[in-house]
């Protein structure tokens, strides 16, 4: 299956651990391929503006990945995820990354936010998952992560 894995990531971490779920599915046997939202301008600010926008044409199955701000989907995500044509047809799985290391801190709004646009675009919500870059959490946490996403496919 060809899966377009398209990610916001301000610090890196989001696109890290997409780099791990491209590699996972890879070995899997599905063609998978990672693509980044980027901006100009200060998200923190909400003045911003779309600069690349992956297409998800060509894609049998998507994930989106995006990290909590503020308790919330971050708004660029959500920016991109809200302008995107239907998705009907298409696979879909989504996760967030964040630093607290408890789901209720943003995690797990962020991942229903997402979901949501997902399914009002008429996509078929395979999965979601979470990972925590808290030290104490972070290796195990996407690992689980990763295994999670790789299992909706």
């Amino acid at each position: 299956m060809k899966i377009g894995i398209i990610v916001y990531s301000q610090t890196g971490h989001t696109l890290s651990v997409a780099e791990k779920i491209r590699e996972k599915l890879g070995e899997a046997g599905h063609e998978a391929v990672l693509e980044q939202v980027t901006i100009t301008g200060e998200p923190a600010e909400g003045k911003f503006q779309l600069a690349a926008t992956p297409t998800v044409d060509g894609y049998e199955g998507l994930i989106f990945g995006s990290p909590v701000q503020g308790f919330s989907l971050s708004a660029v995500m959500k920016t991109y995820l809200e302008q995107l044509p239907s998705l009907a047809g298409k696979k879909t799985a989504v996760m967030v990354t964040k630093q607290l290391p408890f789901a209720w801190t943003g995690g797990n709004r962020a991942l229903n936010t997402m979901k949501q646009i997902c399914k009002d675009k008429n996509a078929q919500v395979a999965g979601s998952a979470v990972a925590f870059w808290a030290a104490s959490k972070q290796e195990k946490s996407v690992a689980a992560c990763v295994d999670s996403m790789v299992r909706c496919f």
